[in-house]
Order: C-alpha cells, then sequence, then structure tokens
C-alpha cells in the first residue's frame, strides 16, 4: 500500500517534509498547497507531485488523498487540522497544533471523534540522539535526575529559516519551549506537577518576549531548567544536557555524546539520522497499519496542559 499524502504550506519546514518523503518508500507526494498558485505549482514540478492547489478545501476533496501534512502558519493550524479531519483525512500538524489550550483540545475530541490519525510535529521524540537516551531509559539503564536545556536563536525581524518574511510571529514559549515540555515528560515517563516562568521585555514590534526561562518538575522530583532567546548571537539550536543516576548526555540536533564529549555513534538507532524523516515515517506507518502514532495528539495534550498554565502565570 502506497500512502498518497499532501504538503500544505511549502516554507522551509514543508519542504524539509517534502525532502524527508522522498526518501520514504510507502509515501508518494500525492500534491501540495500554498496561499500562492504560482508557488504550488513550482513545488509541485520540483517534487513531482500531480497538481499544486492554492485552496485547501479544494485539496481536501481529492478522493485519492490519504492524508496531509500541515506546515502552515501557526494560526492556521487549529482549523486545517479538524477541516481535514472531518473530511476523512489523515492529518500531522505541526508545532504547535494550536496557539491555546482550548484549541488543541478541539483537535483531541475531533480525532477520537473520527478514529483517524492525527499526530502532532514534536520531532524530538523522533531524532535518534534523543531515541538512544529513551532505549537507555526503557532498559532500565538511565534514569533522569535532570534536564538542562538551551533553546537559542537570534531572531530580530519576523523571517523564517530560509531568510524569508513571515506571514506569521513565532514564539519561545508555543513553538520552542512545547519541544522541551513534551520531552521531558516523554523521556521520564512522568506529569509535570510544578512548573514556573519567567520572561524578558516584549519587543516593541513583534510584541513577544524574546527571552525566556522555564523550570518544571515532575511528581517524582525530576526537573528541567529550560533558557530560550530570540537574542542569542550564535551558536544557535537547541541543546539538551540529560543529567541522570548513570551517565551524562549532551544531545545537539542528532548528535549526541557523553558529559566528557565523548562522540557516542547513534547512526544504527533507527533506519535515518533525520528527525523529521523519522516522524513522517511514523506517521505512513500509522496510516498503514491503523494504529495511533507515536506523538499522536492525545498523547502530547499534557504538554499543551503545562504550556496553558505557565501562559497564564506570564499573563498574571
Amino acid at each position: 500500500m502506497t500512502v498518497n499524502i499532501a504538503v500544505v504550506g511549502l516554507g522551509a519546514f514543508g519542504q524539509k517534509h517534502l525532502d524527508a518523503l522522498a526518501n520514504i518508500p510507502d509515501a508518494n507526494i500525492k500534491y501540495v498547497a500554498h496561499s500562492r498558485q504560482n508557488v504550488a505549482d513550482e513545488i509541485a514540478e520540483k517534487y513531482g507531485a500531480d497538481k499544486g492547489f492554492d485552496s485547501y478545501t479544494e485539496l481536501l476533496a481529492q478522493p485519492d488523498l490519504d492524508g496531509v501534512i500541515l506546515a502552515t502558519p501557526t494560526q492556521m493550524h487549529h482549523d486545517q487540522t479538524i477541516e481535514a479531519l472531518r473530511a476523512g483525512k489523515h492529518v500531522m500538524v505541526e508545532i504547535p497544533m494550536a496557539d491555546n489550550l482550548r484549541g488543541v483540545q478541539d483537535i483531541v475530541d475531533v480525532q477520537k471523534e473520527t478514529g483517524l490519525i492525527a499526530m502532532a510535529g514534536h520531532t524530538r521524540r523522533f531524532n535518534p540522539s534523543h531515541q538512544y537516551v529513551h532505549n537507555k531509559i526503557t532498559a532500565g539503564e538511565f534514569n533522569i535526575q535532570q534536564m538542562d536545556v538551551q533553546t537559542y536563536f537570534f531572531r530580530r525581524t519576523n523571517m523564517n529559516a530560509l531568510g524569508q518574511p513571515r506571514s506569521w510571529t513565532d514564539h519561545l514559549l508555543w513553538h520552542h519551549a512545547a519541544h522541551t515540555v513534551d520531552l521531558f515528560q516523554y523521556q521520564t515517563g512522568e506529569k509535570i506537577v510544578k512548573a514556573n516562568a519567567i520572561q524578558g521585555p516584549k519587543h516593541p514590534e513583534l510584541g513577544i518576549a524574546m527571552d525566556m526561562s522555564i523550570q518544571l518538575a515532575t511528581e517524582t522530583g525530576k526537573i528541567c531548567t529550560l533558557s530560550l532567546s530570540f537574542n542569542n548571537d550564535g551558536p544557535l539550536g537547541t541543546f539538551f544536557r540529560y543529567i541522570g543516576d548513570t551517565d551524562t548526555y549532551i544531545a545537539r540536533y542528532d548528535d549526541l555524546v557523553t558529559g566528557k564529549e565523548e562522540v557516542i555513534d547513534v547512526s544504527n538507532v533507527d533506519v535515518s539520522m533525520n528527525g523529521i524523516e523519522l516522524q513522517d515515517r511514523e506517521f505512513v506507518a500509522a496510516i498503514k497499519e491503523g494504529r495511533e502514532p507515536n506523538a499522536s495528539v492525545a498523547q502530547v495534550l499534557p504538554c499543551y496542559i503545562v504550556l496553558d498554565a505557565l501562559q497564564q502565570q506570564l499573563d498574571y
């Protein structure tokens, strides 16, 4: 069985998904969609899709379409996910699946009602570096005591990873912190019961905080400290330090080293070193096998409950 997929939103991350899908034998890039028809046509030709659409509703009406990957602006995620599920299509929606808890709960409810596959783009669950640590935990060889995480960018204007203007504003809490909040609960297997946040001044034009600090604790006392900034002038990215009872690991994207900077080979952890490809493979496999995927919208709901509590704290 080949799964016919459409990628919706063809900016930097949409094209990363298209590159990933091209490496998955069971996936067929059937359609693409974008707000501008000329962009949709250009990308459709580049990736061998049958057609490009500028109408999302028209795309969803295609009877041979199995599922969509949404890499559209954040404010569109909620409505587009629900529209796809109502149209009988499986969905993977990029993070965050909504920018408020009510929207996330709506998606979880509609998924349950339709029984279709709905998955959120919490890529950290799939990166080989984090999978390696997760395998150690599930084998009983490593237990997290603390995670120390830095998420740093230099972004003073509203640009994407390709240096192109964005039509939406990125957010430290609802996007970047979401990766770590979910990963912390996933890796510990525990619920976060304490969460604190402080933030720096809001940018006068973007209207968002450019610096943030978050503290988390699980029910058994495992802790996570997360520092985030759009003001950091290099190095850029997210860096994870796992401090445990037997080892210390440092994950930088798909690279993993010990606390003493000894390189750990993670090339055999999974079939690819590309976390986005592995995430997309899970989506395709779940459709084929008719099962709940890792990072289903129901599984990641607890992350957004924590984000909502932190948002309320920051607003107060």
